[in-house]
C-alpha cells in the first residue's frame, strides 16, 4: 500500500517510476527512451494510489516561468501540470515537465502551487524543494545504471550530446547529469560576455579545490582559456592547457583540457573542464607568518 505517510527521497520516487517503465518496456516493446512524462504524470496518482491526482498536462502562455503545478481549489482535489508554451527545445520541455512531476510527487502536500522559473530547473547541488525536483527529474528521465552505460572513458560533447538524444534532453542538463555522477574530477560551466553565470564541479574536483562560485559574485572568465577565445566558437574533443590558466594555485606542470561550444542562439558558452584527478589546486595554507602580515603585525 502506497500512502501519504510514506517518506520519498527524489532518488527513490524516480526510481519506482523507473521500474514500471521498464516492466511496461519489457512486456510491450517499443522505445524505452525517452520517458513519455505526461503519460506518467496522468498515471501517477493512481500509482501512488493517492486520491488527488494530475488530472490535465498542459502547455500555456505563463511568460515568467517554465512550468507550473496548480490545484483546482475544489474539495474533490485535481492537479494540472503547466509549461510555458514559448519553450522551444523538447529538451527542456521533458525535463520542465519532469521538474514539476517531481512536485507532485514529493511537495504535494506543502503547497496548493508551484511556479518555477527557468534558474530553478539549474538548482542540483542546491538544498531546497527546486533541487529535490530536479533530481527527481534527472533520475527518471536519465535512470543512473543505463547512463553509466552510455558513458566512455574520454567524455566529451559529441558523447553527452548522445546521451542528449538518448534520454530527449538538453545538453546543459545531460552534462550536469555527467558531473553530478562522475567520479572524475571535472567542472561544467557556463558563461556571458566574458563572466560565468554559473558552475558546477563533480565531488573529486571540489575535494581539489577545483570549484568557482559564481552565486552573488561576477566571476571572470580567465583570459588565455579557450572560453574567453572569441576565435574558436566550438572545441567538441578539447584542448590542453596548463591548468594555470583557470586555477592559479595549481602546480605549474599540471594541465586541464577544455571543452568549448558557443550558442550563437542563446549567446552563451558552454565550457568543460577536465583535470587529473590528484591534480590538487587549492591555495597555500596560511603561515603564522602570513597571518601576522595580513592583520598589519609587520
Amino acid at each position: 500500500m502506497v500512502d501519504d505517510l510514506e517518506v520519498w527521497t527524489p532518488q527513490r520516487a524516480a526510481n519506482r517510476l523507473t521500474k514500471i517503465c521498464d516492466l511496461f518496456s519489457s512486456q510491450h516493446g517499443g522505445q524505452r527512451f525517452p520517458v513519455d512524462v505526461p503519460m506518467l504524470a496522468l498515471e501517477a496518482g493512481g500509482i501512488f494510489r493517492w486520491p488527488d491526482p494530475i488530472a490535465k498536462v498542459e502547455a500555456v502562455d505563463i511568460p515568467s516561468f517554465e512550468g507550473a503545478l496548480f490545484h483546482n481549489g475544489k474539495r474533490e482535489k485535481k492537479w494540472l501540470l503547466a509549461y510555458n508554451e514559448k519553450i522551444q527545445s523538447p529538451g527542456r520541455i521533458r525535463f520542465t515537465q519532469a521538474h514539476e512531476l517531481g512536485h507532485y510527487i514529493l511537495h504535494r502536500l506543502l503547497r496548493d502551487e508551484f511556479q518555477c522559473s527557468k534558474e530553478d530547473m539549474l538548482s542540483w547541488h542546491e538544498r531546497s524543494i527546486e533541487a529535490e525536483a530536479d533530481l527527481f527529474a534527472s533520475f527518471l528521465l536519465m535512470p543512473l545504471n543505463d547512463f553509466r552505460e552510455q558513458i566512455t572513458p574520454d567524455v566529451d560533447i559529441d558523447m553527452l550530446r548522445h546521451c542528449a538524444d538518448r534520454y530527449g534532453v538538453s545538453l546543459t542538463a545531460a552534462a550536469l547529469k555527467w558531473i553530478s555522477s562522475t567520479g572524475e574530477s571535472a567542472l561544467l560551466l557556463l558563461s556571458r560576455d566574458g563572466y560565468m553565470k554559473w558552475a558546477y564541479s563533480s565531488n573529486a574536483a571540489r575535494r581539489n579545490g577545483a570549484f568557482f562560485r559564481t552565486r552573488g559574485v561576477a566571476t571572470p572568465i580567465p583570459p588565455g582559456s579557450l572560453a574567453a577565445c572569441p576565435e574558436v566558437t566550438h572545441d567538441r574533443l578539447g584542448v590542453k592547457l596548463p591548468a594555470r590558466t583557470w586555477f592559479p594555485h595549481a602546480d605549474k606542470d599540471a594541465v586541464v583540457r577544455e571543452t568549448k561550444i558557443h550558442s550563437d542562439r542563446y549567446e552563451y558558452v558552454f565550457t568543460i573542464l577536465h583535470l587529473a584527478r590528484s591534480c590538487s589546486v587549492w591555495p597555500p595554507y596560511p603561515t603564522d607568518q602570513d597571518r601576522e602580515q595580513k592583520e598589519g603585525f609587520w
